[in-house]
């Protein structure tokens, strides 16, 4: 685990960063926040308020999935171009390879992020609230994909959209 956020820091700090940036934007009170640390609990946090608003509280606990989501890839389909059409692989190619992936990497929320939105989306999907209807299924798949860390399924999850996604569109576009 540190090892892997050591060598995946980028990931790290704009998943926090995420965090961060829909506090702002929803106006919620940030009272600490670590973007990166060597400790071997946890790589980074942000400790903020509460908002009786289920859309602020679920833009802020999935801010990472759509920041990182988005990042890895027009980070990495940049980078595929040289190969797909070159048959060439550039040393900065291979640095935004790395760079997005590490990113897309770090995408998925923690449990913690989850049990927040589940617990105010049942409350809300019994108001008849769109958005907390349909996070059931985003919050089962956040649960899934830190079940799954351990067979690296977020590593998966950071090549299928920094590397598979470009190739599928690259390949299309051939």
């Amino acid at each position: 685990g540190a090892l892997i956020a050591i060598v995946t820091f980028p990931g790290v700090i704009v998943h926090e960063a995420a965090h961060l940036f829909f506090c702002r934007l929803r106006k919620v009170p940030v009272f600490d926040a670590k973007f990166f640390q060597f400790d071997m609990t946890t790589a980074g946090y942000v400790i903020h308020g509460r908002s009786d608003n289920f859309t602020t509280e679920f833009l802020i606990s999935t801010g990472p999935f759509i920041i990182n989501t988005l990042l890895c890839f027009f980070i990495c389909l940049p980078a595929s171009v040289p190969y797909y059409y070159f048959d060439e692989l550039p040393g900065f190619s291979v640095l935004l390879l790395w760079l997005g992936i590490s990113i897309g990497m770090h995408a998925f929320p923690s449990t913690v992020d989850a049990n927040n939105i589940w617990m105010l989306a049942k409350a809300e999907a019994r108001k008849r609230n769109i958005l907390a209807i349909l996070s059931f299924p985003i919050v089962i798949l956040i649960y899934f994909a830190n079940a799954l860390k351990f067979m690296w399924f977020d590593a998966l999850f950071g090549l299928g959209i920094g590397v598979g996604l470009p190739a599928l569109i690259l390949s299309a576009l051939q």
